[in-house]
């Protein structure tokens, strides 16, 4: 690709992901608060007041307002900004990744699916089921549309889904919540056999680290809980776009 238009088109998809991160923002407040996603307005969360044009500028509105509503004065979370800065950062490293593809369109619409559940395990600890089971469907369409073999993306569905499954009915819930078995056929659908696998390993490598951070400075003890979702939507993320050059030496 010629880099003027690389560049130019990289422009393009990061304020394309402002935009989407922006949409996300508003899209994680209504499902905490259970509102429509398509006919409410967005609002302050603290004063419900329905925010105009000027207030919904990506990353710009945050700092144009320091941070804070213009009517309540209460302070506007560093999540919103970071989320649409994320996003975009993430959609232009799959245009540079894999360019004005297919594939280019079909991981973003992925990626999309992931920041969202990354950022309500994060911030809620718990994994909806209305993001993963329309993602896991996307998936496992979009993996057979660029030529994965059927039985290689139900495998890795399979093993997804079953893997956490299992864990679930031998700790009796204990472990693992039902949301990370349909996050697991998500990721299995996207990865395919054999990624999937190692996706997992990846995931739990993550986990494991950032547990052992949290026990070492005292914010946490062992017994505490994570939000596994969280690695496990990075792990997946990380290892698509590494695959093809890993694999190799894996298997």
């Amino acid at each position: 690709m010629d880099q003027s238009i690389a560049l130019i088109g990289a422009i393009a998809v990061a304020v394309f992901g402002l935009i989407i991160g922006s949409f996300l923002n508003a899209a994680l407040w209504r499902m905490r608060v259970r509102r429509s996603l398509v006919s409410d307005r967005s609002r302050c969360p603290h004063c419900k007041h329905v925010l105009g044009p000027a207030e919904l500028i990506p990353v710009f509105s945050f700092f144009w307002q320091r941070g804070r509503c213009r009517h309540c004065r209460r302070k506007i979370s560093w999540w919103y900004p970071g989320i649409e800065l994320a996003t975009a950062a993430v959609f232009c490293v799959n245009w540079f990744r894999f360019g004005l593809s297919t594939e280019f369109f079909y991981v973003t619409v992925i990626s999309a699916f992931l920041i969202v559940i990354f950022v309500y395990d994060a911030r809620y600890s718990l994994i909806l089921d209305r993001v993963s089971l329309p993602g896991a469907a996307l998936a496992f369409i979009g993996s057979l549309l660029l030529g994965v073999p059927f039985w290689d993306v139900l495998l890795g569905a399979l093993i997804g889904g079953g893997f956490f499954f299992l864990q679930y009915v031998i700790s009796r819930g204990r472990w693992i919540g039902g949301g990370d078995m349909r996050l697991g056929l998500l990721l299995g659908a996207f990865l395919a056999w054999p990624e999937i696998v190692f996706a997992l390993c990846l995931a739990y490598i993550l986990g494991s680290l950032y547990g052992i951070g949290l026990v070492l400075s005292k914010k946490k003890s062992w017994q505490s809980a994570i939000p596994f979702g969280t690695f496990l939507s990075l792990a997946a993320y990380i290892f698509y776009l590494m695959s093809d050059r890993v694999l190799p030496y894996l298997t």
